[in-house]
C-alpha cells in the first residue's frame, strides 16, 4: 500500500496488518501540534480498520522523539494536548508498540511509557530531563515511570534529568528488548499482542520498595539541587505515585507542571537553554568552512595540558604532547593515562576506548614532532615571555596551514600572535581546569584571526563536546574580567564591615557551590597576587584598592595548599580564622572605616551589580556579543547557579 499521511509530520505505511507510523519533524522529531494531531489521526484511522491489528510508532532519522517543540514555548496552546494524545495511546484497544531508534526524551519518553511495549535499538536512550528546564514532566512521566521501574530508579532518572542508555533501560524494565532492528521487532510484537490483553503502564501498581531506601534516594537528589524547586517537586510526585491513583496523580503532576512552567526558575533555565543554542554562532562565519583537524599538538602536560589532551583523545583526535625533557614527557604520558583510567573506572569510557586513545597518543621532548599537527594548543606557564618564545618556535615547525592556539587566562593574545610570521593563524582557546571535566571554552577572536581559523576553533570545541563562547580580546576575557570585578566588590565589603564567611554564606545560600573566598583559597591566593603586583605600576592611585589579600599572601597564607588563606584548614575542613578577622579589623582602622552590618540580600545585590556592570561594559566594548554569552560563562566557569539564569538574566 502507498504511504498514508496523517499530517505534515506524520506518515504511515501498512505492513502485514500493522500500521507503521513514522514521525518526521526535523531535527529531533519534536512533539509539535502537527505531530500530536498526526498521531491522533493515525489512531482514529486504525480504530475502525478491521484489517489493521495494531500500530508501531517510530521516529524518522536517528531520533525517536526529542521532546517538546521549543518553537511553541510561550505561545498559546493548540490541541490536541500531549497528555490527551498519551491517554489515547495507552487506552487504545489495539496494541501500540514503539520502536525507539534513538533518543526518547521528555515528551518522547512519556509517549513511550504510554505504549503497550517498548523495543529499543542499540543506540536508544530514554530520559525525562525536564528538571533541567525548571519544570517536571507534564504528561504522565512522574506517574507512569515508577509503575514501570520502581520508585527509587524513577527518582534517580527524573530527579537528575539524566538519560538511560539502551542496556540500562532494559535492565530497569523501561525497555522490553534491545535489538539491532527495532522497527522489525516492533512489528512482530504488535502481531504477537494482537487480540491479547494489553499491558497498560497506568494500570500497573508501583512495585513495593523499602521506605528508608526511598528516603535516601530522595535526599540525595534534593541535596544536590542547591535551592532549585523542580527536583524536589519531581521527587514528591514520584513518591506520590505509590499512594495516589493514576487519575489523581496525573492531575497533581499537571498542576505542578503548570505552576513551575510559569516560575522565574523555569524562565531562567529556559534562558540558559536558548543561550546555549546561540553560543558559538558567528553570523560572519555562516559560509566559512573550517580547516581539517586530525592531529592536535598540546604543549605542556600539567593539570591543564593533560586535561586538554584527554579531551582531544576521547573525541577521536591523534595527540602529540610536548614537554621540555624526556622525563617530563614520560610523566605526562602517565598523567594522561591516569586520567583515562579514571574515566574507565567511572564508566565514562570503556577499556577498549581507553586503549584506542593511548594508541593515538605520542608524548615527546622534541618540538619537531609537532610538525604533523593541524592545531597546536599551548598550556605552559602564563608568562608573556614564555608564551611568545614558544610561538616563535612553533611558527618555524608547524605547517603553514596549521593553527596555533593560546590557552592564556589573562595575557594579551594579540601580543602572543605578533611573535609569529602569520598572526592570522592564531586564536585563543581558554579552557577551564580541569579541562577534561569543565565544559566551557572561551574562544578568543584575536585582532588578526582569520575567519576559517575561528571557524576551525569552534568546530574543534564542538567536537570535544564542550560549550564554546566567542569573545574579543581584553584582559581576562569575559569570565576572569567579571570575576575580578566580583572579587573586588567582595573585598570592598570586607573593608566596609562584612567578613569572608558571611559573604561566602550569602553566595552559597543563593546557589553557588562555593563562596568567593573559599574559591580563592582553592585556586591559591598567589595567582591573583602575582597579577596585582604586575599591574601595580599602572594602577590609578585614586582608585579604591583593598590590601587585605596582599597582607595574607605576605604572611604565607596562600590558601588550601599552605593550610591557611582566608580560612584555616588545620583538619582539612574550612574554618573561620580569628587571625584573618583581626587582619581585616586592622585594615579598617588604617583607613578610618567604621564597619557596619550587612544582610545576605545586600551582599548579593552588591555582588550581582558588580558582575552586571562589568558585563555591560564588555557588551559595550564588543568583547562579548550577547548577554546570554556572559551568563553561560559565569554559570559554566564560575559556579553561578543555572536556575538563576546568570548575572545578566538575574539583573532583570
Amino acid at each position: 500500500m502507498a504511504e498514508m499521511r496523517f499530517s505534515q509530520s506524520v506518515s504511515a505505511r501498512l505492513e502485514g496488518g500493522v500500521l507503521v507510523v513514522a514521525i518526521d519533524n526535523p531535527p529531533v522529531n519534536a512533539l509539535s501540534v502537527h505531530v500530536r494531531s498526526g498521531l491522533v489521526a493515525a489512531l482514529d484511522y486504525t480504530v475502525n480498520a478491521s484489517h489493521i491489528v495494531g500500530l508501531v510508532i517510530s521516529g524518522a532519522g536517528r531520533t525517536f522523539i526529542g521532546g517538546a517543540d521549543i518553537r511553541e514555548f510561550g505561545t498559546p496552546p493548540v490541541g490536541p494536548s500531549l497528555p490527551d494524545v498519551i491517554d489515547r495511546i495507552e487506552a487504545f484497544d489495539k496494541p501500540v508498540i514503539c520502536a525507539v531508534n534513538g533518543a526518547a526524551l521528555g515528551g518522547g519518553c512519556e509517549v513511550a511509557l504510554a505504549c503497550h511495549g517498548r523495543i529499543a535499538g542499540e543506540t536508544a536512550t530514554f530520559g525525562l530531563p525536564e528538571v533541567k528546564l525548571g519544570i517536571v514532566p507534564g504528561a504522565g512521566g512522574t506517574q507512569r515511570l515508577p509503575r514501570l521501574i520502581g520508585t527509587i530508579a524513577a527518582i534517580d532518572l527524573i530527579g537528575t534529568g539524566r538519560a538511560a542508555k539502551a542496556d540500562e533501560a532494559l535492565a530497569l524494565g523501561l525497555a522490553d528488548a534491545v535489538v539491532a532492528d527495532p522497527l522489525t521487532a516492533a512489528v512482530a510484537a504488535v502481531r504477537d499482542n494482537a487480540g491479547r490483553p494489553l499491558r497498560r503502564t497506568g494500570g500497573m501498581n508501583v512495585p513495593a520498595a523499602d521506605s528508608a531506601a526511598i528516603d535516601m534516594a530522595a535526599t540525595k537528589i534534593i541535596a544536590k539541587s542547591r535551592g532549585q524547586s523542580a527536583p524536589a517537586e519531581a521527587v514528591r510526585l514520584v513518591r506520590a505515585a505509590g499512594s495516589l491513583g493514576l487519575e489523581q496523580g496525573l492531575a497533581e503532576e499537571r498542576a505542578t507542571f503548570l505552576h513551575l512552567r510559569d516560575s522565574t526558575e523555569s524562565a531562567a533555565l529556559r534562558h540558559v537553554f536558548f543561550a546555549e543554542r546561540a553560543a558559538g554562532k558567528v553570523e560572519t562565519l555562516a559560509d566559512v568552512a573550517p580547516r581539517r583537524i586530525d592531529t592536535v599538538g598540546v604543549v605542556g602536560t600539567g593539570l591543564m595540558g593533560s586535561g586538554i589532551a584527554v579531551s582531544a583523545l576521547t573525541s577521536g583526535y591523534r595527540v602529540v604532547a610536548l614537554e621540555q625533557t624526556r622525563e617530563a614527557a614520560a610523566s605526562g604520558h602517565e598523567r594522561i593515562a591516569g586520567l583515562l583510567d579514571k574515566a574507565v573506572q567511572s564508566r565514562r569510557l570503556t577499556a577498549e576506548a581507553r586503549d584506542a586513545c593511548l594508541a593515538r597518543l605520542e608524548t615527546t621532548a622534541e618540538a619537531k614532532d609537532l610538525a604533523t599537527a593541524d592545531l597546536v594548543v599551548e598550556a605552559v606557564f602564563d608568562d608573556l615571555s614564555v608564551k611568545t618564545a614558544l610561538f616563535r618556535t612553533l611558527d618555524g615547525i608547524v605547517a603553514p596551514g596549521a593553527i596555533l592556539a593560546t590557552n592564556t587566562s589573562y595575557l594579551d593574545p594579540d601580543t602572543i600572535a605578533a611573535a609569529t610570521a602569520d598572526p592570522s593563524r592564531v586564536v585563543g582557546l581558554h579552557f577551564f581546569s580541569p579541562a577534561n571535566v569543565m565544559r566551557l571554552v572561551e574562544v578568543v577572536d584575536c585582532a588578526k584571526t582569520a575567519p576559517d581559523v575561528l571557524a576551525s576553533a569552534l568546530a574543534f570545541v564542538k567536537r570535544l563536546g564542550k560549550l564554546a563562547v566567542v569573545c574579543g580580546v581584553t584582559e581576562g576575557f569575559i569570565g576572569n574580567r567579571i570575576f575580578s570585578a566580583y572579587r573586588r566588590e567582595a573585598e570592598f565589603m570586607l573593608e566596609d564591615g562584612a567578613l569572608p564567611y558571611q559573604i561566602d554564606a550569602a553566595l552559597e545560600a543563593y546557589g553557588f557551590p562555593m563562596g568567593i573566598f573559599a574559591v580563592n583559597d582553592m585556586a591559591g591566593l598567589d595567582i591573583a597576587w602575582a597579577r596585582r603586583k604586575r599591574q601595580a605600576a599602572a594602577r590609578d592611585p585614586a582608585e579604591r584598592y583593598v590590601e587585605i589579600a596582599d597582607r595574607l599572601c605576605e604572611a604565607g597564607r596562600l590558601g588550601r595548599k599552605t593550610g591557611l588563606g582566608w580560612y584555616t584548614y588545620a583538619n582539612g575542613e574550612r574554618m573561620v580564622d580569628p587571625v584573618v578577622t583581626a587582619l581585616i579589623d586592622a585594615a579598617r582602622v588604617k583607613k578610618d572605616i567604621v564597619p557596619r552590618a550587612f544582610t545576605a540580600e545586600e551582599i548579593m545585590d552588591r555582588l550581582l551589580m558588580a558582575m552586571v556592570d562589568e558585563g555591560k561594559a564588555l557588551l559595550a566594548e564588543g568583547v562579548a556579543t550577547r548577554p546570554g554569552d556572559i551568563d553561560l560563562v559565569m554559570i559554566n566557569g564560575y559556579g553561578f547557579p543555572a536556575h538563576k539564569g546568570g548575572p545578566m538574566f538575574a539583573a532583570q
